[in-house]
């Protein structure tokens, strides 16, 4: 039988219902105070499909950096003012991280906004990246670029559920390991609302 098609799996799950997701999501008794205003931001979920499969392309970030070093993530970022929109911001940061012009991208659609800890409001940008794209990481952000197989971030059941000490409080999250990747956090929470809805 075979695999299915990216753009299919992609399309679908945007039509599937869904809402918007939470780095609190696993935390239920946590007290967010009302009125928070949340900074948007954007990311760039893209698949490339390739002779050997379909694959999620994902970055690990800069061991240097002041926030969230060494950790995976999407090509991404807060949404400029210069920033028609969260699209225009994925686009823009996937060309400052990873080299993807804009005529190697086609965008599909977008999930639901997530609430990271940090307090952002990040939206994740569904798209297909042409089997042609071959990346150029920016040195001073990104540490590595890599691949990981569709059908594996679009099982459910290779998610699982951990937890670490936070600012004193025990928080749970979601994970997804990948080899030598961890990839965790609002990462792993996007892939894993993604991953219910392709499933569904």
């Amino acid at each position: 039988m075979p695999a299915p098609d990216v753009r299919h799996l992609l399309t679908a799950a945007l039509a599937a219902s869904g809402r918007d997701t939470s780095d609190y999501d696993l935390n239920p008794g946590t007290i967010l105070p009302e009125g928070r205003i949340l900074r948007p931001a954007a990311v760039l979920v893209g698949f490339q499909e390739t002779a050997q499969g379909s694959f999620l392309i994902l970055t690990k970030r800069a061991s240097h950096l002041k926030h969230h070093p060494g950790q995976i993530a999407f090509p991404g970022g807060k949404v400029d003012q210069a920033d028609a929109d969260a699209v225009a911001a994925a686009l823009r940061e996937a060309r400052e991280e990873i080299g993807l012009a804009a005529d190697q991208v086609q965008v599909l659609g977008t999930l639901e906004p997530h609430e990271t800890v940090t307090g952002f409001a990040v939206t994740p940008v569904l798209a297909l990246i042409a089997s042609s794209f071959r990346h150029t990481p920016q040195e001073e952000e990104v540490e590595e670029v890599f691949r990981v197989p569709l059908a594996f971030v679009a099982d459910p059941t290779n998610f699982r559920i951990e937890g670490r000490l936070w600012r004193g409080t025990h928080r749970r999250y979601f994970t997804v390991p990948y080899g030598p990747y961890y990839i965790w956090g609002a990462t792993a929470r996007i892939l894993k609302a993604l991953a219910d809805r392709m499933a569904a």
